[in-house]
């Protein structure tokens, strides 16, 4: 349910936790309710990357749970990144398009 590879953790994981995210941003600051979404969504791809790496390596260690290193983080964080700007250049080259285009909200 949490893996970030999966086509309804999007729609019952990350949207609602980066809609609540930007909820909270949004009580401080009104006009950073769209960035606080944008930043709780790629937040939650972070998270479950982590989250996935850390269950991976449980399954397959026989030595128990190893620690989670700061380099386990940064190549978590790299990953995501490279998701998010895989994303954006789909996007761009308009192979796939935004679901506010499909609600007329564009």
């Amino acid at each position: 349910m949490l893996s970030p590879l999966s086509w309804w953790n999007d729609l019952f994981v990350n949207v609602p936790l980066a809609v609540g995210f930007g909820w909270l941003v949004g009580l401080v600051y009104e006009p950073a309710f769209k960035t606080g979404v944008v930043v709780g969504y790629w937040l939650t791809n972070v998270l479950g990357f982590i989250l996935l790496h850390k269950g991976a390596q449980s399954a397959l260690s026989h030595e128990g749970p190893l620690p989670y290193t700061r380099r386990d983080l940064f190549r978590d964080v790299l990953i995501s990144l490279a998701y998010t700007m895989l994303i954006l250049i789909l996007v761009k080259l308009e192979l796939i398009q935004p679901i506010a285009v499909y609600f007329g909200t564009n």
